[in-house]
Order: structure tokens, then C-alpha cells, then sequence
């Protein structure tokens, strides 16, 4: 570190007493051709050596006058020759001192074996290395930028460190199946845990709009500011994404510029600096932030790859370089983009998946942001009597929002309640659109602000307009930033304070002016939606031109009036970094700000009349696009079911109709969906989208199965389904971080109706506790005849509820029980449940602990057993004494069809003991036992039998 000095003398290994002091004016002489080409950097041995008053100010001067760095370097070794041994010894002792500086040396002393002399070693040496400087430069500056919580909001004051609280992230594969969680975020450059392409160099960690993404990257830089990243990363560049749309198309720049002139520049020697980093681009990190946020009309195909990191070349092919391993290869890269982001699987190495808060991650949130105990437990007691709200503040940005807009009302005003049951994301916006436009409001030290949100509107009725032409000028070119001229022509000083714009650094050739961008893209979309509302030339085909935008392979538009133009609208060329979620959120807000309740509010920003038109044209899209999407869905004939699977695209329909409010438009939509069986599975849904799944799927008039799996609905969004549960006789929730809470409320409702029949939980957050709760609804719906609650953290306690359960149970099929820890005595409760069980037909205890001990039991149990079909018992630790009982079993047992002993500890001997048995058994189809102790050549003994399977 500058201005630090190095090295301990009671570490450093010393001359052996009693030999000849070696000659190190000699060692000066012989190497001196190695050391000329070697030492890049005079600047620091001089400083050290006229710090130790070896050098004069003269002797300096002298080195410094020489043109070329070779020269320089000559001339200090001919000095340090010419003042003797302490002084060769003193220059090779900073050599090795100042690792970073002298990197190429390290062999040389090595090879020398330099042992410096007690007199040496009591000799300060200081870094004053350029990369060492600049490397000190990016954490001083990192660690200012970082330091407050500047993503959502303009001045804010908030610490990062007091304020900042992780969410859900999970490493997935391609196919998006969870491999991990993260739990540090080392973890996210850690190649033992989520890797899936070992030849991709940058790690995508992707999610919905406002999950928090880029408040993330900054909890990394600020702790890598700190030295609590450790990541051996020397060199950490950051950039935002949407700065290489800036950038003209005939600009270019080369590698260095883009690193030093948008970053952060090196105080010395910057073409130093550059060499390193060329030389060890391992010890850099990069992070790019919001790739869907990239818009150019520039077009890749029209330059070659850049390999040069010396070439002027257009910044986003600099950045595809970078990102490819084309430039810098060897460098990590971090990369953010919303959900949708098409990325190439060839450069990705791991991917990640913000799922946003759970439950206890808004408990801390919460905690952390109301300092005030009183204002806390209120705020608390509002989020659990509507969950609603709650399920909005699963995604921070939104719960940021909204927690603001408590704080300021409670503050200020003399009613502080959040809004009711029926919230919606667009009556949140409309709050914190007040929460701004009141910050330039005088208030009364005595009395509390009571103006009303229409006051507040009509106040700033000009204000409104003004922003909102901004955002749909941006929107329509999906351009982000805003030039200075471009906004302080349009807005006075006082409305640029109220805080929907923040300043940016400008990029490109525009000298000092600053740039605005809107505090977070939802917000320009918000403000692009009531442009669209308010603007009273906005016509039929501008009012749903965003829907357009967001038409998708998935999306079948129909050819009807007033729909026909939208096809001939769609855009022509494929932007390769385009993400259309800015525009699916002015949709959203667009049905929203025309629902029938936002109608009282706007009528002061424009005619009644206009509105009831626009809302017609909007209702009558819905009607129409509908009908069409739903003939477009793939359906599927089930034993009792028609089933629909939906695309993603979907979901934003729902959300949408939610918006509405329209009670109409949930009805036909529930009724073309000519289906009863909803397969909804991977379409990212979040908490708060079961609000608008319910908002339809309630009008379903008779039995209704919802398959939700592979989403993020947490336990808020359990809540949100309460409407359909009176319907629900199938309902797929695994993977979506359902804690026991969730399944309390699933219990609560399921048992009223008694209806249900199969219910999927694989995957989530159940203890025992929850486990119980799911034994109690076994005991009481007979109905309930398919449970699947794998992979969750059911004990041995939780594990013989469900047993007692299931044996109590005359009506179970199928219970799945992989991936938790029932051990030997949850398989002993098991066992008691099977024997002479009347219907249950599949089981699965796989991967549970259990033993030798626990796999005799269920053994001795299937003995008794006429019903079982197929039982997987993988990935446990029986042994052959468990095989030889098994062996006994199915001597006796001949119903069984499937027996899965795969990943156990069973040998040879073991397998030989079953494969006997089966000479008795001829109605079993398959013994698994791959994974066991049996090598290939053991496994030609069973050859012949062709029901044993070792490999």
C-alpha cells in the first residue's frame, strides 16, 4: 500500500552466519542485461533509494534525464555500482520487496536466492509502484461512489452498510434448475458450487426489474473497496450498461481508454498500469450492469471481432470483446440483465437467479429501515394484515417504494396508512408519484400536511406533462438517458428537486454537461403510461403501440380491428440487446391508470370523456388479443383434466387484467380458456402475480388443478391464492421458497373443502413444522392421494408425522419424500405405514440418511406389503445386509415392479444375494443398483440377468 512500509525483518531468511557475505555490486554486473529488460518501473527505486539517502536529489536528476526507460534503468545500476555493496544490496532488496512492481523479477531472485543482511532488512522500503497507487485509487474511489444508496433515489442518505439486506439468489444451469444457493457473494466466483461451462468467462446473474441487481453489484464494489471481497481481484471496473448507447455510431475508442477515461485514471505511468493488466488480466474484475438497458441502431456484424486491446474500435464491440474472452481473457466479468435477456450460452460460465426478499429478508429490510420501534411494528402489522402489499414488497425496489412513502406520511402527514386490500402496483406508483411532487410543499412545524393526492396532482398538473413527454420521447427509442439541454429546457430547477430525475455522467463527446436518467426504469415507464392516458392526440394505435413492442413468438395478436396495424408495427431489425420488460411495464401502468378507480384522480389531468374512450379501445384490445392467445395455447388431453400450458408472456396478461380491476375481463378470460388444468410452470411469477392469477382464476365455476411450479411465489403468495382454493384440487408449488408459514395457510384452507387430491411441494422451505401441518391434511382429505414434499428440511420428527399419517390414511397412492433426513427412524415409521397398506402404490424415500438399520425395516415391512409398485430408496448408506433382506423380500413380495437401490454402499455380494432372488420373483421389472461398489467386471456376473442394472 502507498506510503507503507514493507516487509518484517524477523520474516526475512538471512546470509548464513560464517560464510562469505556474497558480492551484490557483482550480482548488479552479471545480471545487468536481464535487469534492464526487467525492471519497467525506475520510479519507485529511486524514491526508496533517496529516502534511504543512498541517492542524492542530484544522483536523480541525472537517471531522469535519459530518454529511454533502458537508459534510465543503466544508469541506476552504474550509480548503486559505484557506491558500493550496501547500496547493491539495497536496490535488489526493494526489488523483491515491491512484488507488484517488479513481477518479472521473481524468478531472477528466486534463482539468485537473495538473502538480505540484518542491516538491509531494518531498511524501510515504500510502494510508490504506479499499479500499487492505482490499485489503492479504485478502492478510495469505489469505496466513496458505494458508499450511500444512490440506485432509487436522488440525495439519499441512507448507509449502504446500514440499510443494504440480501435477497434469494440461486446458481442455476441453462435450463434453469437450481445448483446451489448463494451464500456469500464469493460465490458467485467460485468454481466449486454452480459452475456450467468452464470456457465462459462471465457470470450472468439476471431478474425482474427492481429485484435489486444493481444494488447487489454495489455491496460488491463496496466491500472489494473495503478488502472484504476475497476474490484476489486487484483491479475492480464498473460500468452501467446503458452508457455504450451513448456512444455515436462512427465513435471509437481502444481498451485502455474505456478502462481509464470511464473509470477511473492512473495518477502515474498509465501505460504501466495497462501493461500489467494486459500481463495479468486474472487479477481484474469487471461488472456490467443492466445488459437488457444496451439500445443502439450500430451493428456488430459490420466490424470483426476485436482481439486487439490496442485498437480503436467502437465501445460495444469492446464490450462484446470482454464479455466473449476476446480481450482480457482470463478476466472475471460479472453481468446484470432483466429476466428475458437472451445471453450466449458460450460465454456464460455461471447464472444466476434473484429471486428477490423472502420472508425473514423483509423482516430484516424492515428492521434495518425503521430505526423508530413504533413506526416499525405499525408498518409490520399493515404488511400482515394485507397480503397484498406484502407480496408487492417481495421485490425491493417496490418495497422501497412503498416503505418511503409510510416514512414520508408518517412524518408529515396526519394519516399514515398504507393502502388497502386491493393494492395494486400502479395505485404504488401513484403514491410515491405524490410522495415527490410534496417534496417542494411548505410545511407547518405545528400542524401536519392534509392536502389529498387530487390536490397534489392538480398542483403539479404541468410538472405531470412535462415528465411524462420526456419518458415516452425515451421510451419510444428505448433511450434511458436524457441529454442536459433535453431536460432544462422542459423543467424549472424546482421541479428537477422533487426527485424523479438524477444526473449521470455523460459519456461520448459532450464535454462537462451532465445527462438525467429517471430514478429507475419502471419509473419512465409509469410516466410513459400517463403520458399515453393524458395526452389528448394520443389515438388508438399510439395508445397500444408498447403491446406491439411486446409481442412474442408466444403471442398470437389477432387480425381484427383495432388490432390489424400492430403487425405491420412490430420492428423490423433485431436489436441482439433488446429486453422488453420496460415496455411490458407501460402496459401494466397503462391498464392500471385506466381502471375505473384511477378515474376520480385523473379526471382534474384531463376530460372524463378521453379517458372512457381510451379505456374502451384498452378493454376491447383485452377482449380480442385474449381470445386469440388462448386458441394459440398448447393444450393437452389429461385422464381428468384439459390442460393449457402458458408461456411467461402470460403472466404479463394477468397482470395486466389485474390492473384493470376489470371483474368482465377476468370472467372471459376464464371462460376462453376452455380448460381446467393451468400449467403455469417456469413463467417467473412472483408473489405478487398470484393476486392476478386469482383475479381469474377464481370465476372457474368447477374443479380447477394450477401447476405453479419452478416460480417465485413464497409464502406471500399462498395468501394471494386464498380465492381459489375452494377450487383447487390440484396445486403444484414446488420450488418457489414456501416456508412453513405457507403451508400453515395451505393447510388452513385445503382442509375446509376437503377437494384437493395432489399436492407438489418439492423443493422449498419446510421443516417439521410444516411437515406436520401436511400430515394433518393427509389424516383429514381423504381425497389428498398424491404428496410430493422432496427435497425440503424434513427430519426424522417431521418424517414420522407423515408416516403415522399415511398409515392412518386408507385412500394415499403416491408419497415423495426425496432429499430430506428422515433417517433410520423416519424409515422405521415408514415401515409402519406400509405394512398391509391398503392403496399407497409409489414411494420415494431416496437420499434421506438412512442406514442399514432403517433399509431392514422397510424391507421386512414391503414383506407385508401387496400395493407398492415402484420404491426408490437412492442415495442412501445400506449396505449388503440391507441387500440380503431385500433379497428375502422379494421372495415373497411379488407386486413390486420397481426397486431403485441405486448410489448405496452395496458390493458384488450384495447384488448376488438379489440377483438369486429373482429366480423366485419373475413379476419384478427392474433392481437398480447403480452407483454401488461393483465394478464393471463384478457386474459381468449378472449379466444374464437382465433385471439387475449396475451401470
Amino acid at each position: 500500500m502507498e506510503g507503507q512500509p514493507i516487509g518484517n525483518a524477523e520474516s526475512i531468511p538471512q546470509a548464513p552466519s560464517g560464510s562469505s557475505p556474497p558480492s551484490f555490486v557483482a550480482l548488479l554486473k552479471v545480471h545487468r542485461e536481464l535487469l534492464v529488460s526487467k525492471i519497467r518501473n525506475t520510479q519507485c527505486l529511486i524514491d526508496n533509494l533517496i529516502n534511504n539517502e543512498y541517492f542524492s536529489n542530484e544522483d536523480a536528476e541525472i537517471a531522469a534525464q535519459y530518454p529511454t526507460q533502458a537508459d534510465k534503468v543503466r544508469k541506476i545500476l552504474d550509480l548503486a555500482q559505484s557506491k558500493g555493496e550496501e547500496v547493491a544490496e539495497y536496490c535488489i532488496y526493494v526489488l523483491r520487496q515491491v512484488a507488484d512492481a517488479y513481477y518479472d523479477l521473481h524468478p531472477w531472485l528466486e534463482e539468485i536466492g537473495f538473502c538480505p543482511t540484518e542491516v538491509i532488512c531494518k531498511k524501510p522500503v515504500e510502494n510508490t509502484d504506479p499499479v500499487s497507487r492505482y490499485h489503492q485509487k479504485l478502492r478510495d474511489e469505489l469505496g466513496r461512489d458505494t458508499k450511500f444508496i444512490s440506485s432509487y433515489a436522488q440525495k439519499e442518505d441512507m448507509l449502504l452498510e446500514e440499510t443494504y439486506s440480501a435477497n434469494i439468489m440461486e446458481l442455476i444451469d441453462h435450463k434453469n434448475e437450481k445448483l446451489g444457493s448463494v451464500n456469500s457473494l464469493e460465490d458467485l466466483l467460485d468454481d466449486n458450487i454452480g459452475l456450467i461451462n468452464g470456457d465462459g468467462e462471465t457470470v450472468y446473474v439476471f431478474g425482474d426489474a427492481g429485484i435489486g441487481k444493481s444494488m447487489l453489484l454495489q455491496k460488491m464494489q463496496n466491500l472489494w473497496s473495503k478488502g472484504e471481497f476475497s476474490v484476489g481481484a486487484k483491479f475492480f471496473f464498473r460500468f452501467r450498461c446503458r452508457m455504450f448507447s451513448c456512444f455515436k455510431q462512427d465513435e471509437a475508442v481502444c481498451l485502455k481508454d474505456l478502462l481509464f477515461k470511464y473509470n477511473c485514471f492512473p495518477d502515474q505511468d498509465p501505460e504501466e498500469v495497462f501493461y500489467f493488466i494486459l500481463k495479468f488480466p486474472h487479477t481484474v474484475l469487471f461488472t456490467f450492469d443492466g445488459f437488457d438497458e444496451i439500445h443502439s441502431d450500430f451493428d456488430l456484424s459490420s466490424v470483426p471481432e476485436n482481439c486487439s486491446p490496442n485498437e480503436s474500435i467502437h465501445p460495444l464491440a469492446l464490450l462484446v470483446g470482454l464479455l466473449s474472452g476476446k480481450l482480457l481473457k482470463g478476466s472475471r466479468k460479472i453481468l446484470t440483465a432483466r429476466t428475458g435477456t437472451e445471453i450466449h450460452k458460450n460465454i456464460i460460465r455461471k447464472k444466476a437467479y434473484l429471486r428477490g426478499f423472502s420472508r425473514s429478508n423483509l423482516k430484516e429490510y424492515t428492521k434495518m429501515f425503521f430505526k423508530d420501534e413504533e413506526c416499525r411494528t405499525l408498518v409490520s402489522n399493515q404488511l400482515e394484515a394485507n397480503p397484498n402489499l406484502s407480496s408487492l414488497c417481495s421485490v425491493p425496489l417496490f418495497c422501497w417504494i412503498i416503505f418511503k412513502c409510510y416514512d414520508h406520511f408518517y412524518s408529515a402527514f396526519d394519516s399514515h396508512d398504507l393502502p388497502d386490500c386491493n393494492v395494486t402496483l400502479t395505485d404504488i406508483f401513484l403514491l410515491m408519484t405524490e410522495v415527490h411532487l410534496n417534496r417542494t410543499q411548505k410545511t407547518n412545524l405545528l400542524k401536519k400536511n392534509n392536502r389529498s393526492q387530487v390536490e397534489t396532482f392538480r398542483s403539479k398538473k404541468e410538472t405531470l406533462f412535462t415528465l411524462s413527454k420526456i419518458a415516452h420521447v425515451g421510451m419510444e427509442k428505448s433511450l434511458f438517458i436524457f441529454d442536459q439541454e433535453e431536460i432544462t429546457t422542459s423543467l424549472c430547477e424546482q421541479d428537477l428537486h422533487l426527485g424523479f430525475l438524477r444526473t449521470v455522467p455523460r459519456y461520448g463527446d459532450c464535454g462537462d454537461q451532465s445527462s438525467y436518467e429517471f430514478l429507475h426504469v419502471t419509473v419512465q415507464s409509469f410516466f410513459t403510461a400517463l403520458f399515453l392516458v393524458t395526452h389528448e392526440k394520443v389515438g388508438t394505435k399510439e395508445l397500444l403501440k408498447f403491446f406491439a413492442e411486446c409481442s412474442t413468438q408466444d403471442t398470437t395478436l389477432p387480425t381484427c380491428f383495432p388490432l390489424r396495424w400492430l403487425k405491420n408495427n412490430r420492428p423490423t431489425a433485431v436489436d441482439p440487446f433488446r429486453n422488453n420488460e420496460h415496455f411490458h411495464f407501460t402496459n401494466l401502468f397503462l391498464c392500471g391508470l385506466l381502471s375505473k378507480a384511477r378515474q376520480k384522480l385523473l379526471r382534474h389531468l384531463v376530460s372524463p370523456a378521453l379517458i372512457k374512450k381510451k379505456r374502451k379501445v384498452l378493454l376491447a384490445f383485452f377482449f380480442e388479443s385474449m381470445k386469440s392467445h388462448l386458441k394459440g395455447l398448447t393444450r393437452a388431453r389429461l385422464k381428468e383434466y384439459r390442460q393449457i400450458q402458458v408461456m411467461p408472456n402470460f403472466v404479463w396478461m394477468l397482470r395486466c387484467i389485474y390492473e384493470t380491476q376489470s371483474e368482465k375481463v377476468g370472467k372471459v378470460v376464464a371462460k376462453g380458456m376452455r380448460a381446467n388444468y393451468i400449467k403455469l410452470t417456469y413463467c417467473n411469477a412472483y408473489s405478487a402475480d398470484c393476486s392476478a392469477i386469482s383475479f381469474v382464476m377464481h370465476h372457474f365455476q368447477k374443479r380447477l388443478a394450477l401447476d405453479l411450479d419452478n416460480n417465485n411465489i413464497n409464502d406471500y403468495g399462498i395468501k394471494q391464492l386464498l380465492p381459489c382454493f375452494s377450487r383447487l384440487a390440484v396445486l403444484r408449488v414446488s420450488v418457489n421458497q414456501i416456508t412453513d408459514q405457507g403451508i400453515r395457510v395451505l393447510y388452513d384452507e385445503l382442509s375446509k373443502y376437503k377437494i384437493v387430491t395432489y399436492l407438489g411441494l418439492y423443493n422449498n422451505q419446510i421443516t417439521d413444522v410444516g411437515a406436520k401441518y401436511v400430515a394433518r391434511l393427509i389424516e383429514e382429505c381423504p381425497s389428498l392421494i398424491y404428496v410430493k414434499i422432496g427435497a425440503n428440511k424434513i427430519t426424522t420428527e417431521g418424517g414420522k408425522s407423515l408416516a403415522y399419517a399415511i398409515q392412518k390414511s386408507k385412500t394415499m397412492y403416491e408419497i415423495g419424500m426425496w432429499g430430506n433426513q428422515v433417517g433410520d427412524e423416519g424409515a422405521k415409521a415408514f415401515a409402519e405405514a406400509l405394512k398391509n397398506h391398503p392403496t399407497l402404490t409409489n414411494i420415494s424415500l431416496a437420499f434421506n440418511g438412512i442406514t442399514t438399520e432403517g433399509g431392514k425395516s422397510l424391507a421386512e415391512a414391503m414383506k407385508h406389503n401387496n400395493t407398492v409398485n415402484i420404491f426408490w430408496l437412492t442415495k442412501n448408506e445400506m449396505d449388503d445386509e440391507a441387500a440380503e433382506i431385500f433379497a428375502e423380500m422379494l421372495k415373497v413380495n411379488k407386486k413390486l415392479g420397481h426397486l431403485w437401490l441405486i448410489q448405496n454402499q452395496i458390493t458384488a455380494k450384495g447384488a448376488k444375494c438379489l440377483t438369486d432372488a429373482l429366480q423366485e420373483n419373475t413379476t419384478i421389472k427392474e433392481v437398480c443398483l447403480n452407483g454401488n461398489r461393483i465394478s464393471q467386471e463384478e457386474a459381468k456376473a449378472f449379466e444374464n440377468e437382465k433385471r439387475i442394472i449396475c451401470f
